[in-house]
């Protein structure tokens, strides 16, 4: 029977489906087999320092399920020991938006009935990360982790490595303090070069081009890096602005804007200006979704691929096959450049 250890007291995971899981993960795991009798209630009790009724429930609920069976003044005895287990999968999102959406709805697609996911979200906080992960560790099958903080990766790398690292996978961020786990990620400095390297005769018709990069939001820095480095390899008039103003929306410019906010502010000023987008003034925004296929009449993105990133990750969680992943990273071209 499982020791002690294997029960978190300190979870909101009630404690008999702890006992649950313990021996049907045991089950699975051949220590006790079909037919075979388990440690009686007052055992398990004793072994794992929990009160009788919380063992007895969670016995009930595994004879109810036809996992367990009883004879009574004998005891419990497996019944099922080929447990066909759906996977428990917790998803760690910063914050929610569009593309973490996308995301989602691609991952659960992928997984279909042989998983159930959980979302969690940490809005940025290392504190409410850490409390997640800390109340969760034993239950989940996997975790997949979107770690984006505000300088504080060594201290999210401490809390990720508490977790065993055949149950984590990243998305979206590659952090080197993690650089030996599984992951699905995006390369800022070289993406934005890339892709605005596919654009490079359209922003030419532009006097100079701006990156719009709002200064207390939690974007990679690598992406000014990128766009910084790209300019001057190609001899471009460049400006990063971190507080977008109107005055800002200047005439024959380019902008790259990180932001939906700003995008939509931008075009606001666009449209009281009597200004055309792709004509007056280009614009390239980040992360494609479908508003921005139809706003006005299309607006270029550089972007990766939200859908198949979160179907690459749940296909290595279905085949076992967890590896590092960059990617993909594309330039859509619309009318507003």
């Amino acid at each position: 029977m499982p020791s002690i250890e294997r029960i978190n007291h300190e979870s909101e995971i009630p404690k008999y489906k702890q006992v649950v899981e313990l021996i049907i993960s045991d089950i699975e795991a051949g220590i006790f087999k079909k037919g075979q009798r388990v440690p009686s209630i007052n055992e398990t009790s004793e072994e794992l320092l929990l009160s009788r009724d919380t063992v007895e429930k969670a016995y009930v609920y595994l004879r109810k399920n036809g996992i367990l069976s009883s004879v009574r003044g004998k005891g419990y005895y497996v019944n099922q020991a080929n447990l066909q287990k759906k996977l428990k999968v917790a998803l760690v999102f910063n914050k929610l938006s569009n593309y973490k959406r996308n995301i989602y709805y691609s991952f659960v697609e992928t997984l279909g009935s042989k998983a159930g996911v959980d979302v969690f979200i940490y809005n940025y906080s290392i504190e409410k990360f850490e409390e997640i992960i800390n109340d969760h560790l034993t239950a989940y099958d996997y975790f997949v982790i979107l770690p984006q903080f505000n300088d504080e990766n060594d201290r999210a790398a401490e809390v990720i490595r508490r977790i065993p690292k055949k149950k984590v996978l990243l998305i979206d961020r590659n952090l080197d303090v993690l650089n030996d786990y599984p992951v699905v990620y995006q390369e800022f400095e070289k993406d934005i070069q890339t892709a605005l390297g596919k654009a490079l005769p359209l922003i030419r018709k532009y006097k100079n081009i701006n990156l719009v990069f709002p200064q207390n939001e939690f974007y990679s820095k690598n992406i000014i890096r990128g766009f910084r480095i790209f300019c001057q390899v190609n001899g471009l008039e460049f400006s990063v602005i971190h507080q977008f103003a109107d005055e800002d929306v200047r005439k024959s410019q380019a902008y790259v804007l990180v932001s939906d906010d700003d995008l939509y502010r931008f075009i606001k000023i666009c449209r009281e200006r009597n200004w055309k987008t792709g004509k007056d003034v280009g614009v390239v925004a980040y992360n494609d979704n479908p508003v921005k296929e139809i706003l006005e009449d299309g607006i270029t993105t550089i972007t990766t691929n939200h859908d198949e990133i979160g179907r690459t990750v749940a296909r290595m969680i279905l085949d076992n096959d967890f590896r590092r992943i960059k990617s993909p990273f594309e330039f859509i071209q619309r009318k507003s450049l």
